[in-house]
């Protein structure tokens, strides 16, 4: 990757929108393509058309909607991740300090996510946050003496930070039975327990915002293909990206150029950098790792229950596995589900194929590929032996958050694809699995690829605005001050500005109907427009 880039590469070409129409196949010329119709494109289609609105924009999507892969409120594209719960962000040190930089990071990401939405709301770009974000609990909880001496240590190192500024701790049960009566009913267990807990937390639905995004888009005139599987990607010899597109309805073949392409196709997105053929794309591998969700579905059960609950992850287990019970709002109405629990697919996408992964072994990441699977091999064990679980088996997990669980009440739901990147590093070494998401940029910025999972779509602005920054470097400077209006804290630390850390948590809560949602408060109630706290 490079974050220079050649400074006239966009401004060479002066093609503005020419749109050539065969009866057969199409041939469009555009300014930008994105690829995969998913929360990365919308994101990064919906901050182009606030900075750049002349800009023309076409978007190609394999499936017949937007938000039906890894964007899915039921694929778990994140759920409002903010590294308040999550307890791998905040690794132990070797002399039991608590490393919090991670959570810091994350949580200053969403922040900038949160601030974003809140222009669209306030702008009447979209509408109706309650559709995609509701106020919920961040909990982490934990069992056994050793694990709650780390929660405790954990609890003072972020307690101390604004950005976790509210987080309580307690190791009562009866506090515990005030927040979480569902897991300290019928517990009989004399191990300790703990908890901490933070009221300012959230759950996103991704695929509702995602499909509110393209909505917008839509409405600007960007030229959105669905069932339309974008097949190769090669440079012209006058510099553009020509893309090779299948309309899957009529089968013709269409192919598309553009300036600056963006490849936002989740667990597609190897396949794509790869077949773009940029030295920057050359030795990286992908791991597919799938996953299952219990889900409850008996309704006084559901009631009970109203927090996002993360414990640890069992030794070998990757990060995306950390079991959590969590409340979530899926179709206008209140869930409850528990997991994840992995598995392996060598597809890269739900709706993908089963020879993914033995294609995207290219000569020049063999080696890489072969050093992780020799590194990996707890890692591989580990998810086998999830492949081989029973429901009843699953169903003991589930009885360590609720002991009495019964088996009836929950059914299995299939989550989406994770590929994880696979690359070599200086760290690491040959063949290192990295578990976090990352953009790998062309040096001359005119095409971008989104590859990797956790914490994803939680920090997609903070990752689309990165995109901008490598992508188009020469514009960002007159682009400046309409960014800061989006996102008032761009360029600032939240840490180093608490007054400044404050005015946005009100602004956001106030924007986005935060402040004014309470337990009972249901996803269809309407919120009060107000005038934002900030400009």
């Amino acid at each position: 990757m490079c974050d220079k880039v050649t400074p006239t590469w966009y401004e060479a070409f002066k093609i503005q929108g020419k749109r050539l129409v065969k009866l057969s196949n199409r041939e469009t010329t555009t300014d930008v393509i994105l690829i995969g119709a998913g929360i990365m494109s919308a994101t990064l289609g919906t901050l182009l058309k606030e900075l750049v609105p002349e800009w023309e924009m076409t978007v190609f999507e394999k499936l017949a909607k937007a938000g039906e892969e890894s964007s899915n409120e039921w694929n778990n594209a994140g759920t409002g991740h903010s590294a308040l719960c999550e307890l791998n962000y905040t690794v132990e040190q070797p002399d039991g300090s608590i490393d919090i930089s991670k959570a810091i990071k994350i949580n200053e990401q969403f922040q900038v996510s949160t601030q974003f939405w809140s222009y669209l709301v306030n702008n009447h770009l979209i509408s109706r946050p309650q559709d995609f974000i509701m106020p919920l609990p961040h909990m982490s909880l934990v069992h056994g003496e050793q694990n709650i001496n780390f929660l405790k240590k954990r609890f003072a190192a972020l307690s101390n930070n604004p950005l976790f500024q509210g987080m309580e701790f307690s190791d009562d049960p009866e506090k515990l039975k005030e927040w979480v009566p569902l897991i300290m009913e019928d517990r009989t267990s004399d191990e300790p327990i703990a908890a901490t807990r933070i009221d300012t937390g959230t759950d996103v639905n991704f695929g509702a915002l995602t499909r509110k995004l393209f909505d917008h888009l839509e409405n600007q005139q960007v030229d959105i293909n669905y069932e339309h599987d974008v097949q190769d990607i090669k440079r012209t010899s006058d510099d553009l990206w020509e893309v090779k597109v299948r309309n899957l309805k009529s089968g013709a073949v269409e192919r598309h150029t553009a300036k600056f392409v963006f490849i936002g196709a989740g667990g597609g997105s190897l396949h794509l950098l790869q077949k773009s053929g940029i030295p920057e794309g050359k030795h990286i591998g992908g791991f597919p790792v799938s996953g299952l969700f219990m889900v409850c579905n008996n309704p006084d059960v559901i009631e009970k229950h109203h927090a996002k609950v993360y414990g640890k992850a069992k030794v070998g287990a990757p990060p995306m596995s950390v079991p959590h019970l969590d409340t979530r709002y899926i179709d206008n109405k209140k869930s409850l589900l528990f997991g994840p629990f992995a598995g392996f697919s060598p597809k890269f996408l739900k709706n993908g194929s089963m020879l993914d992964l033995f294609t995207s072994i290219k000569p020049d990441n063999l080696f890489t590929m072969l050093a992780a699977g020799a590194k990996e091999m707890t890692l591989t064990k580990y998810l086998i032996q999830q492949v081989m679980l029973s429901k009843e088996q699953r169903m003991e997990e589930l009885r360590q958050f609720i002991p009495n669980a019964k088996s009836e009440d929950w059914d299995i739901v299939v989550a989406g694809q994770r590929v994880q990147v696979i690359k070599d590093t200086e760290s690491g070494g040959k063949g290192t699995l990295q578990f976090g998401t990352e953009v790998v940029t062309a040096a001359d910025g005119s095409i971008a690829a989104l590859l990797g999972a956790s914490p994803g779509a939680s920090t997609s602005v903070h990752v689309m605005l990165d995109v901008l920054k490598k992508c188009f470097p020469q514009h960002m400077n007159e682009w400046e001050a309409k960014i800061k209006e989006m996102i008032p804290s761009y360029g600032q630390s939240l840490i180093e500005n608490p007054d400044l850390l404050q005015e946005i948590h009100a602004f956001t809560a106030q924007t986005l109907g935060l402040s004014q949602r309470t337990d009972e408060s249901s996803p269809t109630e309407e919120v009060a427009e107000k005038e934002p706290a900030i400009h």
